[in-house]
């Protein structure tokens, strides 16, 4: 027969409590366990009640740790579990612990999924196609990703995807507006925009050239691509070097010609 001979508290950690059986020390549990279980002093413990309190207090242990872990950001449920198993807390117990956190509403994949929606668009201006990638790595099941996505409407990724535009076309105003586009259209791509909406963007999107405009451009970029291949050409094979290379980039056949003209008579001058 064993009995609960001392019940004290722990020093370091004041909602542990040592017990002790026949005079000598046995396990310690959690004060929740401790109330569960009316552990006091002279109570009489059988093995399988032993056993049954300690797998409780794991459960309890499991469950500070993932309260704990919880209390510096929202997690998904994926999360806390491979946090719990990486402590070492079996698989049963984390289970546990796990229907705990989530019936007192400390753990809802649906609440993080979207409050992770709302951060990436935000702050990252993700577009669906990338947010459900981060989802995904979450380990949040396809029917909450599905339910959660379905909130970010057409209208909105337009304009998130527009603002990104935007600020690309400012980046690069010394490029001309085919590589702009193409600037554009990479950027969205990579962030997750279904191909609508990169056309739509691209669509609206106004990139007009006067001539001066032109002009300074093709001197920025032609005058590198002319330098680069008059190092091993000349005459009509430099000329259709560079007027290949600069049609390619979006420059206008005639803005070209007059350009390429120039360069030669510079050459020949």
């Amino acid at each position: 027969m064993q009995v609960i001979s001392k019940i004290s508290r722990q020093k370091n950690n004041p909602e542990r409590y040592n017990i002790y059986l026949n005079e000598s020390y046995a396990f310690a549990v959690d004060e929740s366990t401790l109330i569960k279980f009316g552990l006091t002093k002279g109570k009489i413990l059988e093995q399988f009640d032993i056993d049954e309190i300690t797998y409780e207090d794991e459960i309890a242990k499991a469950f500070n740790r993932g309260l704990n872990f919880l209390s510096y950001q929202m997690r998904s449920e994926f999360e806390v579990k491979k946090k719990l198993l990486d402590a070492g807390f079996g698989e049963a117990v984390v289970l546990e612990a796990i229907r705990k956190l989530e019936k007192l509403g400390f753990l809802n994949d649906e609440t993080y999924s979207k409050a992770l929606l709302e951060t990436k668009k935000k702050t990252a201006k993700k577009g669906p196609r990338a947010i459900k990638q981060d989802l995904m790595k979450k380990g949040i099941d396809k029917d909450t990703q599905s339910k959660v996505l379905e909130s970010f409407t057409y209208e909105e990724q337009v304009n998130i995807a527009m603002e990104l535009a935007e600020k690309t076309v400012r980046a690069n105003s010394k490029k001309t507006p085919m590589q702009i586009k193409q600037k554009v259209q990479d950027l969205l791509m990579r962030k997750g925009y279904s191909f609508s909406v990169v056309y739509e963007i691209l669509d609206q999107i106004r990139l007009e050239r006067e001539d001066d405009d032109w002009q300074h451009l093709i001197e920025l970029q032609g005058d590198k691509l002319w330098k680069k291949y008059a190092a091993k050409l000349t005459g009509n094979e430099l000329r259709m070097k560079t007027k290949q290379a600069l049609y390619q980039k979006g420059f206008p056949i005639e803005v070209i010609d007059r350009y390429l003209d120039e360069k030669e008579q510079e050459a020949n001058g």
